[in-house]
């Protein structure tokens, strides 16, 4: 078992970041952009984004501003102290920067545009003072600078897709070694995945204790303590998990644990699972290696599904989630094959209409299938492969998904979108 590939892994794919990723990476290009251009203050700032990019920026709240949109992210962006806090890089902006950001956007110095790319994730940000400007580029994923140009001059060129490939090995990963890597490895070494228990429950815990967006998981929590829910592990692990997706998609400062550029799928690859382990009353190791399977699972997913997509990253992460329950409840390694056929011949179609309150309705929906298909699985049962998209092998399914996810929705990527920009605009 070569254990620096799983935290080569690990490291890059679980990131610490403040507010929904895609605002929060144009947030980081404006500012990178800001740091290089020359002269005292900003009079245009240009933003050009890929239809995925768009759709999961438009309505999000963006953290502690009481606001959202793409321009506001790239106003505050450019008036942000540290572009090396990558996507932490709105943490400690001041009420004035927000008024400033927003008196920005009112004297028309900030402007939004769909980029003319093949990439699901594309960021173009030109800042612009009286003296100079700079261009930054962000590619394929969200942290990726890809470019920066100073008055014509290029000073950072990472552009080569050969380049970015090889920044992470992934092509080693199956289910099989994975399973291998989370019984071998001494937990000791897992830091990252007590992290992301840490901050990811701690933002479950505010979504249940305060009113944020819809209000999903406190409802849920809510109406057990009345009697109207059961007090069971499902609802408790749909309210904590749903509460966490309330919060940051409601612009919550709390940071979150990110997996494969998705705070959302962080926090639902972590949450089900801590809830589960909650109410089984089992030992601290079993949860560490349970969300360490959960988090390797996402990202195995993840690498072959893509960062952007029409479907909803939450099923797949409420895909490592139910593996991470099967192997808190004793399951072997077939069970977690099945937990995982269980999950993709179920809530598979669900579709990305971009980032939003309403994806804590999507969090809780997966939530409750990975705890199903978990049990299930425990009991032996399987979805057949005569049935829709499973195969006998967990792997092909997987690559049937991402068919699915990487060319069958290419179309309704563009109808979503058209449709989000008739409506108003944040």
């Amino acid at each position: 078992m070569n254990k620096d590939k799983f935290f080569d892994i690990l490291n890059k794919e679980l990131v610490v970041a403040l507010g929904c990723t895609e605002p929060i990476a144009i947030a980081l290009a404006a500012a990178t952009a800001r740091k290089y251009v020359k002269g005292g203050k900003v009079i245009d700032i240009k933003v050009a984004a890929s239809n995925n990019v768009i759709k999961n920026a438009m309505s999000v709240n963006i953290p502690g501003t009481g606001g959202c949109g793409i321009n506001l992210a790239a106003a505050l962006g450019s008036l942000s102290k540290d572009a090396e806090k990558s996507l932490e890089v709105l943490s400690g902006l001041t009420k004035n920067d927000i008024e400033n950001a927003k008196e920005m956007i009112k004297e028309g110095k900030v402007s939004v545009d769909i980029a003319n790319t093949q990439k699901k994730l594309f960021i173009e940000v030109i800042v612009k003072t009286e003296e100079s400007y700079a261009r930054v580029l962000v590619e394929d994923k969200h942290t990726n600078i890809s470019l920066i140009e100073v008055d014509g001059q290029v000073i950072h060129n990472n552009i080569s897709e050969a380049a970015y490939e090889e920044d992470i090995d992934i092509d080693f990963l199956d289910i099989d070694y994975i399973w291998d890597f989370i019984h071998e490895i001494d937990i000791k070494e897992l830091g990252i995945i007590e992290k992301s228990i840490e901050l990811n429950k701690t933002i479950g815990l505010e979504g249940i204790k305060n009113k944020y967006g819809l209000q999903v998981g406190k409802t849920i929590y809510d109406q057990v303590n009345k009697g109207l829910l059961s007090d069971d592990a499902v609802n408790y692990a749909m309210a904590l998990t749903a509460a966490g997706s309330d919060a940051r998609m409601a612009g919550c400062t709390l940071n979150v644990m990110s997996n494969s550029g998705s705070g959302n799928q962080g926090i639902t690859a972590t949450l089900p699972v801590v809830a589960v382990w909650e109410r089984l009353n089992l030992s601290e190791e079993k949860l560490i290696r349970a969300v360490t399977l959960s988090h390797l699972i996402t990202i195995y997913v993840k690498s072959k599904f893509g960062r952007l997509s029409a479907l909803c990253g939450a099923t797949i992460a409420a895909t490592g989630a139910s593996c991470g329950i099967v192997y808190l409840l004793d399951g072997d390694k077939d069970k977690i094959k099945a937990a995982i056929q269980n999950m993709l011949g179920n809530v598979t179609g669900m579709l990305c209409d971009g980032a939003k309150a309403g994806c804590a309705l999507k969090v809780s929906t997966c939530t409750n299938a990975a705890v199903h298909s978990a049990i299930l699985a425990m009991q032996g049962i399987s979805i057949q492969a005569t049935d829709g998209i499973i195969e006998d092998n967990p792997e092909k399914t997987i690559d049937n998904l991402c068919r699915l996810g990487n060319e069958g929705t290419v179309e309704a990527d563009k109808i979503i979108l058209n449709i989000m920009l008739d409506k108003t605009r944040c």
